[in-house]
């Protein structure tokens, strides 16, 4: 483990050094969200009808996607990528490392450090002068945390199972831009899952990707109160080993049929 947990701190390390690149994505972000709270705001005061959440709760699911916006499964390790294009992936293969393992550990790195970066400032900002409440109680708060802590893992299976697709793929461009829209759509970034019609909500509840921002915004706001978090720890932790099992098994079967020309 030794090993997987050095490679997991010098990914961090490096990646900390883009410090200008996080203040742009601050910047980014709060006008985004800023754009994103207008027309919410907009559309409850035309409603007519009441709403699953409320508009305080909304505002509030819009500013933690925006704090917590690096955590959606939506990117890949563009030296991985590079490397499985271009054959350099031989070099992963000799380490004395599992492969699986190693691009995990790479995966919650490329995630938790830009993540680490720009989450407190947006949440500060927020909380003091746009809009965002604190957690309904103690209890949410807490269980808040660590249903972010799972959403880490989660997206990181994710993460890597598309990486471990690339095995099979030319040049990776189809997963790559698909999964941007699946992850914002599903995730509720763009739109909270509460304000999905109800003919969609049994197939909503069930998906992975509401584990990764769903299911921690609705804990922060109450929306599913801290007594039932157990029950949604679970969800998120079922989804992590599915993916994991499903990642190693295509990791094993990659690795019995990929050859490197030349090599």
């Amino acid at each position: 483990m030794n090993g997987y947990f050095a490679i997991l701190n010098i990914r961090v390390k490096m990646l900390f050094q883009y410090r200008a690149a996080a203040f742009a994505a601050i910047c980014t972000q709060l006008f985004w969200g800023l754009i994103t709270v207008m027309i919410y705001r907009a559309f409850y005061a035309g409603s007519e009808t009441s709403e699953p959440i409320t508009l305080g709760q909304t505002i509030t699911f819009l500013w933690l996607g925006q704090s917590f916006l690096r955590i959606l499964p939506w990117t890949v390790d563009k030296e991985i990528e590079a490397q499985v294009k271009n054959g350099n992936v031989a070099y992963e293969l000799v380490r004395p490392l599992h492969l699986y393992a190693l691009w995990f550990a790479r995966a919650f790195a490329h995630l938790a450090a830009p993540t680490a970066m720009r989450c407190a400032p947006v949440l500060i900002l927020a909380g003091l002068f746009l809009g965002l409440q604190a957690p309904v109680s103690l209890a949410a708060g807490l269980a808040f945390f660590v249903s972010v802590i799972l959403a880490f893992f989660l997206s990181s299976s994710i993460v890597t199972l598309v990486m471990i697709s690339l095995f099979w793929t030319i040049s990776g461009e189809g997963i790559k831009r698909m999964m941007p829209h699946i992850t914002v759509l599903l995730s509720g970034m763009v739109v909270p899952l509460p304000l999905f019609p109800g003919w969609m909500q049994p197939f909503l509840s069930f998906q992975p990707f509401r584990g990764v921002m769903d299911i921690p915004c609705r804990l922060y706001t109450g929306v599913i109160p801290a007594a039932e978090a157990v029950y949604y720890f679970a969800f998120q932790i079922a989804w992590t080993l599915f993916f994991i099992w499903l990642g190693r098994y295509c990791a094993h079967r990659a690795m019995k049929k990929f050859v490197i020309q030349g090599g």
